[in-house]
């Protein structure tokens, strides 16, 4: 028989917004202990706003590893398109850590989408050309004409 205090207990929760058809899997993962219920479905609500940052999330995993005198609690993120995001943070209180950890996801999600998002003009590029070419042959007649 295991030791109790090296079983891991798994947690499954899925999520589906009103906002679309989209769903995200959240699996809290406990190493050498468990979670309650109510930490549990806090963590749950908690790591469900990452949607609001980054639509293509698909996956969350959230591992709690308590220990003798730390706990560890690690956050990972699939998203579409092969793009995955690592987060994690250690400490005394497992609450405290996990908001940490969620705190620096949000700053890499945010990132990324600052990163791919169109930085476009207002104007295409090929508007721009021709509106630099009609100022340039309307400076070229105005020289013409003072000649």
């Amino acid at each position: 028989m295991a030791d109790p205090d090296q079983l891991t207990h798994v947690y499954t929760t899925w999520v589906v917004f009103f906002t679309g058809e989209q769903s995200v899997q959240v699996a809290i993962t406990c190493r050498h202990g468990s979670v309650s219920d109510s930490l549990r479905d806090y963590i749950t609500e908690k790591s469900e706003k990452l949607l609001t940052y980054f639509e293509r999330v698909t996956a969350i995993q959230i591992t709690i590893d308590q220990g003798q005198n730390q706990n560890r609690v690690e956050i990972l993120v699939d998203a579409e398109h092969k793009h995955n995001f690592v987060a994690h943070a250690e400490g005394d209180e497992v609450k405290s850590n996990f908001h940490s950890a969620l705190s620096k996801m949000e700053q890499q999600i945010k990132k990324y989408k600052q990163k791919i998002q169109d930085h476009r003009r207002d104007l295409p590029l090929n508007e721009i050309a021709e509106n630099s070419l009609a100022e340039a042959e309307a400076e070229s007649d105005n020289e013409t004409e003072t000649e």
